[in-house]
């Protein structure tokens, strides 16, 4: 393997890690903070990749691009989140996680059929916009998508804004303390309600972000959260359930176990990812970092 191969595979591990990290920080944030086992976190992803195909030619009608697509579909995000929360997800606090499992269970099977009469059930495209079509050239004769970059630094600053409300705001002080002990929370006349809810709508616009982001590289199909949830559990587990730069680093691990699996040993590629969880796991049984 020369170096511009080994450039563009980091290049390409650091990419799939990013974007693997925005959809299972919301996750961790909703199972680490809200204590839910939220199984139908994948198919927040696959709504965003969909609404990404649904709204590029509705904003396109308009005289707007695939960047007013992203935060057309950010708002629908927010909004669609919090309005879950309050209709399904703020009846599960109390719950046993078997009842939890359960109803977002069905959350699968209802979005799956609602993109299927909305949308159907064929593989589509979506096209990335103009500005960012173009690759740089690697070497002599290898080059790299500009796009690819895109994801990387969209994920980067995205990265950076949670570090900042998180670490550096009343509301994600607050944010902390109803993870460690909601009933002081609410007895500091905090309410807790709103405070979860506001999680999950991140949470889901997280995931929503990702899934937007990636349709031009991954293309949109039906299933398609089903795949990205079973790896963002591994990222959570591996990072620490509630840790939100435990799950970058686990993200990063598992983007370059996979990525460079697939090169040197494509046979066992499938599973060399559960093999770092397992390895992890028995080194530090509750994950890289706790929750923070």
């Amino acid at each position: 393997m020369d170096f511009a191969t080994f450039l563009i595979q980091c290049l390409n591990a650091v990419q799939y890690g990013l974007l693997l990290f925005l959809v299972a920080s919301g996750l961790t944030l909703i199972f680490g903070i809200m204590g839910v086992i939220n199984i139908a976190h994948g198919s927040f992803y696959m709504v965003g990749a969909y609404m990404a195909f649904a709204l590029s030619p509705v904003v396109a009608r308009f005289g707007g691009g695939f960047f007013t697509m992203l935060v057309v579909g950010l708002m629908l995000a927010v909004a669609f989140g919090y309005l879950l929360e309050w209709l399904f997800f703020s009846y599960l606090y109390e719950r046993e996680h078997l009842q939890q499992v359960l109803m977002t269970y069905g959350l699968i099977l209802v979005f799956e059929e609602l993109r299927s009469i909305l949308l159907g059930d064929d593989v589509h495209g979506v096209a990335p916009p103009p500005a960012l079509s173009g690759s740089i050239p690697l070497g002599d004769v290898m080059t790299y998508p500009v796009y690819r970059l895109f994801i990387s630094a969209v994920c980067v600053l995205v990265a950076l804004g949670m570090y900042l409300v998180i670490a550096r705001t009343r509301l994600g002080m607050r944010v902390r303390a109803g993870a460690s002990n909601r009933e002081m929370v609410q007895a500091l006349g905090i309410n807790i309600r709103l405070l979860y809810r506001i999680v999950f709508a991140a949470g889901v616009a997280l995931a929503a972000l990702a899934g937007m982001i990636a349709s031009p590289v991954s293309s949109v199909y039906p299933g398609m959260g089903g795949q990205v949830l079973i790896i963002c559990f591994v990222v959570v587990v591996i990072g620490g359930i509630g840790s939100v730069r435990g799950a970058m680093l686990a993200a990063l691990l598992v983007g370059l176990v996979d990525t460079f699996g697939k090169v040197f040993f494509p046979q066992a590629a499938g599973v060399l990812v559960y093999v770092l969880m397992a390895a992890i796991l028995l080194w530090r049984p509750e994950g890289l970092f706790k929750a923070a």
